[in-house]
């Protein structure tokens, strides 16, 4: 059963009193729960967001299925997002994320076997000038080959 830890509780208590209706937390907090459900949010989490906010489980899901930042199935300790849309496809984009698939051995949407990388296929991360990119959690990679995606992955501890 998941429960926020002390520092994730107060933050979304923090966030709860920030805004004047309860429901603008909800993106605040999903981030917090996912980020301490290892990445994704399951009906445990949202069942807990639900009585330490006090709004329904079914106004937290509607939020949590509509955005794709919240992740529905567990992560590897490193999501790679791979941007797909026009400028970043038109620049081989979804080529790089096949190659990284190709080279980890593993599908889009799915966990490697080690539990280290999970590559996924997203819309806009905003980088259009210097595509294709990628995000991995935090950080963004920028005028990416295949070669250098990989360079970068293999450089994660």
């Amino acid at each position: 059963m998941f429960q926020l830890s002390n520092e994730g509780l107060t933050k979304v208590k923090k966030e709860l009193q920030r805004y004047e209706s309860k429901d603008s937390a909800i993106i605040p907090a999903l981030y917090v729960a996912q980020k301490e459900n290892k990445g994704w949010i399951s009906p445990d989490v949202i069942h807990h967001l639900s009585q330490v906010m006090d709004i329904a489980e079914s106004k937290i899901t509607e939020v949590f299925s509509f955005y794709t930042m919240f992740n529905k199935k567990p992560v590897g300790k490193y999501h790679v997002q791979v941007c797909c849309t026009l400028s970043c496809a038109l620049n081989g984009a979804r080529e790089l994320a096949d190659h990284l698939c190709h080279e980890l051995k593993v599908r889009a949407e799915e966990m490697t076997e080690d539990g280290r990388f999970t590559i996924s296929k997203v819309e806009c991360l905003g980088s259009c000038g210097t595509a294709p990119m990628m995000q991995v959690n935090d950080r963004y990679y920028e005028n990416l080959t295949p070669e250098s995606a990989m360079n970068i992955l293999r450089g994660l501890k």
